[in-house]
């Protein structure tokens, strides 16, 4: 009686990268392929083929009668080698195994279908939704315009607004002007050092008149001196002006057009939900309450956040302004005021006061023995 020996199993057959055998596993295989094989096939009827790197039966054993052989098999046994399953998995390629158990090689990736995004349906429905805010939108600002629509009111608020759109206004022209006195100070001032120096040179020049232009020499230098002090008051006044109203205002009043289009939104979204809440409740417009009612809801936490912004920022810049005017209206006025007196300590002392430092004309440039 015949050795029994377990149907079906696979022998495992070592293959190298060029697809032929490793003869130094050759006996082991010998013998652990004897004890896989069917009881009535023997080693003579067993084909071994290995074929390129691209077949899909590479490194597998194919147990069958040869031609002319009488004997039929019972099984068949199909095992890839362990080389082949590395290579299978280096091409990157998806298999699909069918019901019959046989692989089957399908290049190209699997996309499922249910993740499918498509870009211009995103990009579509962006717009949709953009389109269908400023509609709305439009429609409110027009209602409103033309006194149909309602519209929501914070009275303490908007009055604080227009209170500093006001201001705003009044600090630009107060800015403009101190520009312009600042620039005019200027040519007066090169003015008067050119005419001092032309007075000392007919000082030199001029013996009978030596001390008359003399004097108005060192007359016309001082005024300049003085002059290029309080120019440099008025210019630092004309900078802390400029940076609370091109700054720190128009920062604000950036908050308070984002507030207002989050009001416009709020008041639009309100007027649709008060619109579909008088028509007819039934199964098609239950839903779109709903939609309507979570929007609304989006909206009116916005709008709210935004009020909420405004009134911090303008408290802040209340306090902020008061602090910055008063130090620079009390600088701009000691200045004019030492200026026109002709008192120049305290004309020096003012800037002091308030860390003004002053650029001497050619300060900048090295001397000729620095330069050594």
């Amino acid at each position: 009686m015949a050795q029994e020996s377990p149907k079906n199993s696979a022998a495992e057959i070592p293959v190298t990268s060029n697809g032929q055998l490793e003869d130094s596993h050759e006996h082991s295989y010998n013998r652990d392929l004897k004890r896989s094989l069917p009881v009535g096939l023997g080693l003579a009827e067993t084909k071994i083929t290995s074929h390129g790197f691209d077949s899909t039966k590479e490194g597998v054993v194919e147990a069958g009668p040869f031609p002319g052989s009488s004997a039929s098999p019972k099984s068949s046994v199909i095992s890839p080698s362990s080389a082949a399953a590395s290579r299978l998995a280096g091409q990157g390629c998806d298999l699909i195994i069918p019901t019959g158990g046989r692989a089957q090689q399908k290049s190209g990736p699997v996309v499922l279908a249910d993740e499918v995004k498509n870009p211009a349906m995103e990009k579509l429905e962006l717009v949709r939704k953009w389109s269908l805010n400023t509609y709305k939108c439009t429609r409110q600002i027009i209602s409103e315009k033309l006194g149909r629509g309602s519209r929501t009111v914070d009275l303490e608020l908007e009055a604080q607004i227009d209170i500093l759109r006001d201001n705003k206004k009044k600090y630009e022209n107060i800015l403009k002007l101190a520009q312009t006195l600042s620039t005019q100070l200027f040519q007066m001032v090169h003015t008067q050092r050119q005419l001092g120096d032309a007075f000392a040179d007919l000082s030199l020049k001029s013996l009978e008149l030596h001390e008359e232009f003399g004097y108005n020499a060192d007359t016309q230098k001082l005024l300049a001196k003085n002059g290029e002090t309080l120019l440099g008051a008025i210019n630092f006044f004309i900078a802390s002006v400029n940076t609370l109203v091109n700054k720190t205002i128009e920062d604000t009043l950036l908050t308070v057009k984002q507030y207002e289009s989050a009001r416009i939104e709020y008041d639009a979204y309100r007027t649709d939900l008060e619109e579909l809440n008088l028509g007819p409740r039934d199964a098609n417009t239950l839903p779109k309450i709903e939609q309507s009612q979570q929007l609304f809801q989006v909206h009116k936490e916005k709008y709210d956040k935004m009020r909420n912004d405004v009134s911090i920022k303008l408290k802040f810049l209340e306090e902020n302004k008061v602090k910055v005017l008063h130090n620079q209206l009390v600088l701009f006025h000691n200045a004019i005021a030492a200026y026109f007196a002709g008192n120049q300590k305290q004309l020096e002392q003012t800037l002091k006061q308030f860390h003004i430092k002053l650029k001497t004309p050619g300060a900048d440039a090295p001397s000729w023995l620095e330069e050594q």
